[in-house]
């Protein structure tokens, strides 16, 4: 079963039906691997000319989060972050505290020290999030760093 008829079939396990405004918020995520909140997905697709509701927006995103399509995240700045779960690979992040750029990273390193932290402990690992806050005023591209240096 691909992805939209996924979609289709959690809509109704919901009570929800299948509406083009659903599907076009579900499009709107999948189209970028940004990390945006709901009132960005909301004023993108407005910008679009679509005619959504800030209600379906939020209703669709509490189903796809709930069936694991999406996940929240929280970036530190009081506001929960989405991203797309279709590719399936693990991954951590990287934030800079300056200009909020968020950098994706995978680093078996870090993966193997907290499976033995686990282990250690009596634990086994079923999940993890982690983030790094840093600033990255040492890349000339940093917002920040360029209002800084100006």
């Amino acid at each position: 079963m691909d992805e939209n008829q996924e979609f289709i079939s959690i809509l109704r396990a919901e009570g929800l039906r299948y509406t083009w405004q659903r599907q076009a918020i579900w499009d709107e995520i999948k189209s970028t691997d940004e990390h945006r909140d709901a009132d960005d997905i909301y004023l993108s697709l407005k910008q679009a000319g679509k005619t959504i509701s800030r209600a379906t927006v939020y209703r669709t995103i509490d189903v796809l989060v709930k069936y694991g399509f999406i996940r929240k995240l929280e970036f530190g700045e009081g506001r929960m972050r989405l991203e797309h779960k279709l590719d399936p690979a693990h991954h951590d992040h990287l934030v800079c505290e300056n200009c909020g750029r968020i950098i994706e990273f995978v680093d078996d390193r870090i993966e193997d020290l907290q499976t033995a932290v686990c282990q250690q402990h009596g634990f086994q690992l079923t999940r993890h999030v982690h983030q790094l806050f840093a600033r990255c005023q040492a890349y000339p591209d940093c917002e920040y760093y360029q209002s800084q240096h100006r």
